[in-house]
């Protein structure tokens, strides 16, 4: 298993190209499953477009759970790989699916109990509530099969195959695709099941990718040992786990924190914007695909590279991959300038949720760029075992810089105050992490292979 997708040794901008290019598939079709239901669910009108735009930020926390998970997989299972100890992450990678199985279907079971006091403490109310009600009780059934195969996804990219979990991806967004219209508007012998046929569209996709992830993990690949019940080494493994997920998955929940309090603020304004925001941050992930399909390639790439004792390697991999981000989110903005209006208007027929979705496309990607910087500076301290500092920079733009500037604004100037506060803590944001990055290195207490293979000291 070891470089077999030469992370060691061929040319780093090939390797990452050719890392990136699946890894953009897959997180196209992983955005595109909300993309395509909340254009479908958007034809439905203001208040079903409002009640899946207050879901969103519970989705991302049981997401920001898997991606922190994930953040794990990739760091250690790079890192065993990169030094040769294939036994030791068959049976790691074992032990994480376990845990993620159990501590997500928990999360979702307390969620599913909480939905109404959840929710209206997030301002839903009336016919919204009663739809987020109806989308989240089948939301919660499939969570866990998403997380699964998100994953054990990374546990394929800590390989550096990257094409199987876009092939995976793939498939599973066209059936999503394909039920979607049928589910939610009733066509031909389908019930008309409105936003609820949306959730029951992702679950059966899930359920589908599900099923490939663990064939390809089990059986093709022989990439899992089903593994003795040892609960000292269970512990073991999962502390370890925890080292790099926990702080990566508090840093992923950051976000959907700090945009529920945002989401709050709109709603005692204008629930128009709540609408435009919602759609707003679906079209931002899909203009930050290539940021974090690069970040996902970047990781177990470190990871290998660290583990095979090959640091400056490292370094040049990630000031290489700040240099293209800035590149391309500059270039990529300068379309949205005349095209915003004309993509707001694709997302609602209200003139407020148009208006408004229209400056949101304006103002915040002018700041993508340095955005791109925190997020690629901030997954690559995982790899080198600077997981509390990765949370640090979260925690340092979300609460210290984009909700205070965001308060402020929307004191002063409403809801544009509010927006236009978002890109500046990115651009200072982005800023402090360029010139972090030329700074980084290992902690003097990081985990060898030789470590990860023998006991669960950092």
């Amino acid at each position: 298993m070891r470089d077999k997708h030469g992370l060691l040794h061929a040319p780093i901008a090939a390797v990452l190209l050719k890392m990136t290019l699946p890894n953009l598939v897959g997180i196209l079709t992983i955005l595109g499953f909300s993309l395509v239901d909340t254009f479908f669910v958007s034809q439905l009108g203001t208040e079903a477009l409002a009640a899946i735009s207050f879901t969103f930020p519970v989705t991302l926390v049981v997401s920001s759970i898997a991606v922190g998970i994930g953040a794990g997989v990739s760091t250690l299972l790079g890192r065993l790989i990169g030094g040769g100890h294939s036994g030791e992450a068959k049976v790691f990678l074992h032990d994480t699916l376990l845990l993620t199985f159990a501590l997500v279907s928990l999360i979702c079971a307390l969620g599913s109990l909480f939905t109404g006091p959840l929710f209206s403490l997030l301002g839903a109310r009336g016919e919204s509530l009663s739809l987020v009600h109806d989308y989240m009780f089948v939301w919660f059934l499939g969570a866990p099969l998403l997380v699964m195969v998100m994953v054990g996804n990374q546990g394929l990219r800590s390989t550096g195959d990257t094409h199987s979990p876009a092939k995976i991806m793939a498939l599973a967004a066209v059936i999503n695709l394909i039920l979607d219209p049928l589910l939610i508007f009733g066509i031909g012998p389908f019930p008309r099941l409105e936003i609820q046929g949306a959730a029951i569209a992702s679950l059966l996709s899930w359920l589908l990718a599900a099923f490939l992830s663990g064939y390809l993990l089990i059986v093709k690949r022989n990439m899992i040992v089903f593994a003795d019940a040892d609960w000292s080494r269970l512990k073991d493994n999962w502390r370890r786990l925890a080292r790099i997920a926990q702080p990566a998955a508090l840093m992923n929940l950051m976000n959907p924190i700090a945009n529920a309090v945002i989401m709050a603020m709109l709603a005692r304004v204008d629930h128009g914007a709540v609408a435009a925001f919602g759609a707003g941050t679906r079209i931002e992930s899909v203009l930050l695909m290539v940021v974090m399909a690069l970040s996902s390639s970047l990781m177990p790439f470190i990871a290998q590279n660290l583990g095979a004792g090959q640091p400056a390697r490292a370094r040049e991999a990630l000031m290489l991959a700040l240099k293209f981000v800035l590149f391309f989110q500059t270039l990529l903005y300068l379309p949205l300038l005349l095209l915003a209006d004309p993509i707001a208007a694709l997302f609602s027929s209200d003139p407020k949720v148009v208006d408004w979705l229209s400056f949101y496309l304006i103002a915040l990607p002018a700041a993508y760029g340095p955005l791109g910087v925190v997020i690629i500076v901030a997954t690559s301290l995982n790899a080198y075992h600077r997981s509390m500092a990765s949370l640090v920079i979260n925690v340092c733009r979300l609460f210290l810089l984009m909700l205070p500037l965001a308060a402020l604004g929307s004191y002063l100037y409403g809801v544009q105050g509010l927006m236009l506060a978002l890109p500046l803590t990115n651009a200072l944001m982005g800023l402090a992490c360029f010139i972090l990055a030329g700074r980084v290195s290992e902690p003097g207490a990081a985990i060898s292979a030789g470590q990860l293979s023998g006991s669960a000291q950092d």
